[in-house]
């Protein structure tokens, strides 16, 4: 569903429902690229290490590839096809796209035409997410890359940040996600950072929300002007992947509306409880829901393709 999230994050957190096809693996490459794995992971370490909000950014960007968990998301545009980099929910909001170029290209080199840009997205999520402190989980491995994209359902099919709680339930139990996981997937926003235009309604009009912690916030994004001026998702341990997130809408400091809607007195207020007070059980749902996310209609097989650019079909 955060995270150097610098627009709508929620557009984060969604694919499209699919079946897990039986071919996908975490084995998947031990024989044809056995260093695959730690490549990506080297490479993930590197680019957090230089700038912790990468971790986010990598995290995000396979939130929004997640329409299939395709790769979609990194084709450009060209003369003559459209991708989804222009999308509502992307443009000039989506980053990380460098760090996949190096990953693709030093795999290219040692194991050509073998390792997806799909599986490299899904691997470095889960890679940013344990660089920042979050929990592992074990990636099956095996989806290949589309040919195609889809701009208009990029556009059209994820909530924003002013959505209420039941069109957070009923949008993602469209995509096959229970109530619970949906919490635990709104838990991603203990990282990452949003832009000004996207909670500035809030920190101004609401009233659920702790009177400092807007003031706080309307320091740095006015009533007009500064729409790109980011505030971290987290305010209290902004670039750590833990549970403090859940004790923030506690405390009415969720930054979007969609976030603290979590926690007004409603259905979810006792799954924020949960995660608030056990962190190890917000870990592995967020790792379960993760997996599953990662699993939603991959194409594998001989559907797709392996490309040998990430920006471009071959």
């Amino acid at each position: 569903m955060i995270l150097p999230i610098t627009k709508v994050s929620f557009f984060l957190l969604f694919c499209l429902i699919g079946i897990v096809s039986a071919q996908l693996s975490s084995t998947f490459y031990a024989k044809t690229c056995p260093t695959a794995l730690s490549t990506i992971r080297t490479e993930v370490i590197s680019a957090v290490s230089k700038e912790a909000r990468m971790g986010a950014s990598l995290l995000r960007l396979h939130f929004h590839d997640c329409f299939g968990c395709d790769a979609s998301v990194l084709l450009d545009d060209t003369s003559s096809f459209t991708g989804e980099k222009t999308a509502g929910p992307n443009a000039n909001s989506l980053r990380g796209f460098d760090v996949i170029d190096t990953i693709k290209s030093k795999l290219e080199s040692s194991c050509p035409g073998v390792v997806s840009c799909a599986d490299i997205l899904t691997v470095a999520a889960r890679d940013s997410v344990v660089a920042l402190g979050g929990p592992s989980w074990t990636v099956p491995l095996g989806r290949r890359d589309s040919t195609t994209a889809s701009l208009s359902s990029a556009n059209s099919d994820l909530p924003g940040p002013g959505s209420d709680l039941s069109n957070l339930i009923s949008a993602f139990s469209n995509k096959g996600f229970s109530t619970k996981e949906m919490v635990a997937l709104s838990g991603s926003h203990t990282i990452g950072q949003a832009r000004c235009t996207f909670f500035r309604s809030r920190i101004y009009n609401e009233n659920n929300i702790d009177s400092a912690f807007a003031k706080s916030l309307q320091a740095n994004c006015p009533t007009s002007g500064g729409d790109n001026n980011l505030s971290p998702l987290d305010t209290t341990t902004p670039n750590t992947f833990d549970n403090a997130y859940y004790r923030n809408l506690q405390n009415k400091k969720g930054l979007f509306h969609s976030d603290q809607v979590l926690f007004n007195g409603g259905s979810t207020d006792s799954i924020v409880n949960g995660y608030s007070s056990n962190p190890l059980s917000f870990r592995a749902d967020f790792a379960n829901a993760m997996v599953k996310m990662g699993n939603l209609s991959p194409l594998t097989g001989s559907s797709g393709q392996i490309r040998t650019n990430c920006r471009k079909t071959n």
